[in-house]
């Protein structure tokens, strides 16, 4: 294991809370957030604050399943039951929810949350290289900032809207360069190490100050030995996100001697994979095209994902594919036969596909197909 100091990283959700409460005496408004098609620039612009909310855990299931089917992502569950029960406590902070329709599950699961709290829900265009997409969805990422100006009482100004870009900019270059670290023979971190550090990106006040830290923690990094031995199995992760509660493929990977060297996932590099361009004219266009560019697997076709896993799995030098499904995602589940083809045909890497929950009922059968599945990777 590294011996790095991820003391702030670990500590940043306390440390989020404390100066929340401090800030709301003052009226500042904090916009509670669930996906990467979030503006963060924009609501920053704004005058709010985004924070990312909760929904990898099981314990709030249970309390979703009085409203919601037994047979939807436990992502959806777990983030509707932790707003149902108040037990999240940056939900219960949240002035407001930005939503987004990346799935049915989703967009109905907003219909019953706005009983809760105010919720914004931004329409996603399917088919983003279709006629009228980019300008549908221009429109709405206008629409979303006269809603944040209208709940602040802050106007989005072009010149503070172009300074967010450029500071969130520098914060996804800093976490990409840390992740590319991980593309070392020997990574100065682990897989579940790395996903501390990436998890903080929706928790911080003051973007300045998180980059600086963000920066001297990068320069450590780079210094640091090696925190697995080189010749563990390298893996690459793909699927659907996973975070703190919902980590235990990662965690299987680890203890059975591979590494997690990327997460492609929309909790792991997807979402900093990209810089927005900060030479268009207009810098509502520049969001715009930055977020509708998100590979996710609610579009079609989504070509995106698969050119992206290509060019991760020859960076990061993976030696095989693990994509991660949860129970009733169907798009990610459907899409597993075009990732599969993927790895095996075109990378020659071996692919093995985990449809699971959040519970820990099928640990033991995890176990036992990531073992078989490593081993197969270290006998080639």
């Amino acid at each position: 294991m590294s011996d790095l100091d991820l003391s702030y990283f670990e500590n940043l959700g306390e440390h989020f809370l404390l100066e929340m409460t401090q800030r709301a005496e003052e009226g500042v408004q904090v916009a509670g957030i669930y996906c990467i098609f979030a503006p963060l620039e924009l609501i920053r612009a704004a005058g709010a604050i985004p924070v990312g909310l909760c929904g990898k855990k099981q314990e709030p299931i249970a309390a979703a399943e009085k409203e919601l089917p037994a047979r939807l992502c436990p992502l959806i569950k777990s983030s509707h039951g932790y707003a149902l029960t108040g037990t999240c406590p940056f939900f219960a902070a949240s002035d407001f929810i930005v939503g987004e329709t990346t799935c049915d599950g989703k967009k109905k699961m907003f219909e019953l949350m706005a009983r809760l709290k105010p919720v914004h829900l931004m329409q996603l265009p399917y088919r983003p290289a279709g006629p009228g997409a980019a300008e549908f969805w221009l429109a709405q990422v206008r629409e979303l900032g006269r809603f944040l100006s209208a709940l602040t009482g802050q106007e989005v100004e072009a010149g503070e809207l172009r300074r967010q870009i450029g500071i969130h900019n520098r914060i996804r270059q800093a976490y990409l360069d840390l992740s590319r670290l991980m593309a070392r023979p020997a990574p100065p971190l682990t897989g579940l190490q790395m996903m501390t550090v990436t998890e903080t990106k929706n928790l911080y006040f003051d973007a300045e100050d998180h980059l600086a830290r963000l920066s001297r923690f990068l320069d450590r990094a780079g210094r640091a030995p090696g925190a697995v031995p080189p010749q563990a199995p390298r893996i690459l992760l793909t699927g659907c996100p996973v975070g703190k509660g919902s980590e235990k493929v990662v965690r299987l990977v680890e203890e059975l001697g591979g590494v997690v060297v990327v997460m492609e996932n929309c909790s792991g590099i997807k979402s900093f994979a990209r810089l927005v361009d900060e030479g268009q004219e207009d810098p509502y266009r520049a969001l715009a095209d930055h977020y509708l560019s998100t590979p996710c697997s609610c579009m079609t076709p989504n070509d995106g994902r698969l050119e992206l896993i290509g060019r991760l799995a020859g960076e990061y030098r993976a030696q095989g594919v693990v994509d991660l499904t949860w129970l009733y995602c169907h798009t990610y589940n459907v899409e597993a036969e075009r990732v599969k083809a993927l790895a095996r045909e075109t990378l020659d890497l071996p692919y093995l596909q985990l449809e699971t929950d959040y519970s820990a009922s099928d640990l033991g059968n995890l176990r036992l197909r990531l073992e078989a599945f490593l081993e197969m990777i270290a006998g080639r």
